[in-house]
């Protein structure tokens, strides 16, 4: 499972994945348009190759040296989200990946309509149901 968060707008995104390697990472950051993407991570292996792809700025905190921030770089955003899904999921007690994808939609919908006001959030259930 990846977390992905938009700095920019604020979304937040789980990401239900079989494997963590670098191809389902470079699947997941390949709908970013033409410009340059500025990519911040942990020191998980996978993201390395990005190092070595102009297409992709990558800024990294390793959390096994002790480093949390780094000026802009920082993953607590993710984390606290990826914190939130497995408390959702946890009633489950073990969910397969095949079924991953159906247990994450009604936890993204509730993040999406969390603090909106009545009628706005009401407006984003019936958009998601229909």
């Amino acid at each position: 499972m990846f977390t992905l968060v938009d700095r920019g707008s604020g979304q937040r995104y789980v990401v239900p994945a079989k494997s963590a390697d670098e191809a389902t990472v470079r699947l997941l950051l390949d709908n970013r348009g033409k410009e340059s993407l500025t990519v911040y991570t942990d020191g998980f292996r996978a993201y390395d190759p990005l190092d070595d792809d102009e297409s992709f700025h990558r800024e990294s905190v390793i959390h096994g040296n002790g480093e949390y921030v780094d000026g802009d770089a920082h993953v607590n955003t993710c984390e606290s989200h990826a914190s939130l899904a497995r408390r959702w999921l946890s009633p489950h007690r073990g969910v397969s990946k095949d079924k991953l994808t159906a247990y994450l939609r009604p936890f993204q919908l509730r993040r999406r309509i969390l603090r909106k006001p009545g009628r706005e959030a009401l407006k984003q259930i019936v958009r998601a149901v229909l």
